[in-house]
């Protein structure tokens, strides 16, 4: 979350980063908050909450690593930092990232998993109006989605109500920390609660291997992602971990035919 932070603090931190690990490290940048107005004005230090000098921000840092996108920036220099090629994304759940990185032919990537939405209207405007730059000759897509995969329906759904407990005490202004899975989380919703549930996880895929693999493929096929990012807030440990080996081996059959 870019505004959260000063782009000379991260040009070094992920300078540092990448100097460290040649070749493995991207830098996704957010506008919003990522929190409430306290927190975000607590790391900021001042009052600009609203992320709308997100461009004048990414411009500066973007210059911390290639001085020549913005000379004024010269006379502060990021060591380490200059002179790295580190991959960055924008990362947005609205129009408004998507139109920045197709302007300036950035990667991006779309949070699918709490805004789906408004997910293939902002891929589309994001390919359509996508101009050709010196890291990107074509648009490149990222999608967030969530995955819940169990050996049963019926394991997966229940397994999914820790997602639904989270977005639900969200809704009712209660954040919590992940809670365990509960039966009948459906008899403790409200119709008004539903619409806004529907709204933010619509795009989730919860099931078993062929569900799940019937339920991805209508996904990528709508989206036309050339990568996807799996979200999984499943409570137990082990269960997360069998849900992202099933996810990797459907994958894996996908992309092998």
């Amino acid at each position: 979350m870019l505004p959260n932070h000063s782009p000379l603090v991260i040009a070094e931190q992920f300078g540092t980063l990448e100097s460290l690990f040649p070749g493995r490290i991207d830098l996704g940048l957010g506008r919003a908050p990522g929190t409430d107005q306290m927190t975000a004005q607590a790391l900021r230090r001042g009052n600009r909450i609203g992320g709308q000098d997100f461009p004048e921000l990414l411009t500066e840092l973007r210059s911390y690593f290639n001085p020549s996108i913005e000379p004024e920036y010269r006379k502060v220099r990021a060591f380490p930092g200059e002179g790295l090629d580190i991959p960055i994304w924008l990362l947005g759940s609205s129009d408004f990232s998507a139109r920045l990185s197709a302007e300036l032919g950035l990667p991006f990537a779309f949070a699918s998993h709490f805004s789906p939405e408004n997910t293939v209207p902002a891929l589309r405007l994001y390919k359509d109006r996508f101009t050709p730059s010196n890291k990107l000759d074509k648009p490149y897509a990222m999608v967030g989605v969530n995955i819940i995969a169990a050996d049963t329906d019926k394991e997966a759904e229940l397994l999914s109500s820790s997602l639904i407990r989270s977005f639900l005490n969200l809704i009712r202004n209660k954040p919590s920390k992940l809670q365990p899975p509960v039966e009948g989380i459906q008899e403790s919703i409200q119709p008004h609660e539903e619409t806004v549930l529907e709204r933010q996880l619509g795009s989730s895929i919860i099931g078993s291997p062929e569900t799940v693999k019937e339920k991805l493929l209508d996904f990528m096929k709508k989206t036309e992602a050339d990568e996807i990012i799996v979200h999984t807030q499943i409570y137990d440990h082990t269960a997360r971990l069998r849900s992202f080996e099933l996810t990797a081996d459907i994958l894996n059959k996908i992309n092998n035919g």
